[in-house]
């Protein structure tokens, strides 16, 4: 049964049991660009106790580098790179790290400038994506466009994630890649969130559009590299190898059960399930022993505000 944190003793009993604070970002931290109650507070009480936070977002639209900038602009001070695991990161690694695709090939992105910046780091040449070209050209779309016929034979994997500017002709030539050379390019797709909150509206997931195109190529992903897939789990542990070795020591935090809340446990971490998102507390109620997180909380800033 969870545990629902509501008093300030509650709250110094997780400071005192956990040394790793894993948090997700949308939902948790921020609704969109709306910063959500006493974060900054929070995050630097867990500081002042010497604790490790480390960031796990999803959201594949953004680079590490574009979360510092966001992080700074919504006020949070002194987050580092070493701190952000994003699923764009993830696939990034994935692709270059286990998938060992050779630098002369080039990924197809599905999806959004996060992306592309997270592969060209590592010195990967992307196309399709943020191709202003795809966006313009889209809208009307053609069945005898040529670029439908002429694919790029140095595409070596097809990477999907969130698109916002998603158009017929962006799923069209995804679909030729997945098909092209009896189906042999490898498939990868940063994460499977079919929705995600956004200014108390819920908006379509990266996984809704990469169900399409993995129903329309009769093909799944060889790899999901965001949450809950543990690539992205080990790749932390590997960064923090005392959280590898006692991984209780670790609490993870997030806003959906099936991703964030699995995400934790599978990793044999302590879970805590914030109600800022999209899951209720009538939601854990209903659960089985087996899927309920350690501990829920109204939101993250209770951290902060029920310790004073």
């Amino acid at each position: 049964m969870s545990i629902k944190i509501t008093s300030k003793d509650q709250v110094n009993q997780l400071l005192d049991k956990y040394d790793y604070f894993l948090f997700d970002c949308d939902g948790v931290l921020w609704l969109g660009d709306h910063l959500l109650p006493s974060i900054p507070e929070a995050i630097s009480l867990l500081r002042s106790k010497n604790k490790q936070v480390i960031f796990v977002t999803n959201n594949s639209t953004k680079s590490r580098n574009d979360y510092l900038k966001k992080f700074e602009k919504l006020g949070i001070p002194d987050i580092s790179k070493q701190e952000i695991f994003g699923s764009s990161y993830a696939s990034a690694i994935f692709i270059d790290k286990i998938l060992k695709l050779p630098k002369d090939k080039k990924v197809w992105v599905l999806g959004e400038k996060g992306i592309e910046q997270e592969l060209h780091e590592l010195g990967y040449t992307t196309v399709g994506g943020s191709d202003p070209d795809l966006i313009s050209s889209g809208v009307d779309f053609d069945s005898n466009d040529p670029r439908l016929n002429k694919l790029d034979n140095d595409v070596g994997c097809v990477l999907c994630g969130l698109v916002f500017n998603l158009n017929y002709l962006k799923l069209s030539l995804t679909l030729q890649y997945l098909l092209k050379d009896k189906k042999t390019i490898p498939f990868i797709a940063t994460n499977i969130d079919s929705t995600f909150p956004a200014n108390g509206k819920l908006l379509i997931g990266a996984g809704s559009i990469i169900e399409t195109v993995s129903f329309a190529s009769g093909r799944q992903p060889e790899a999901i590299c965001g949450k809950p897939n543990q690539s992205m789990m080990n790749s932390i542990k590997a960064d923090f190898p005392d959280l590898g070795k006692t991984p209780k020591r670790g609490l993870m935090i997030g806003d959906r059960l099936n991703t964030d809340m699995k995400f934790g446990r599978d990793g044999g971490l302590d879970t805590l399930l914030v109600l800022t998102g999209i899951e209720t507390e009538e939601n854990v109620k209903l659960l089985n022993e087996n899927e309920t997180p350690t501990y829920y909380i109204n939101k993250l800033g209770d951290f902060h505000e029920l310790n004073n």
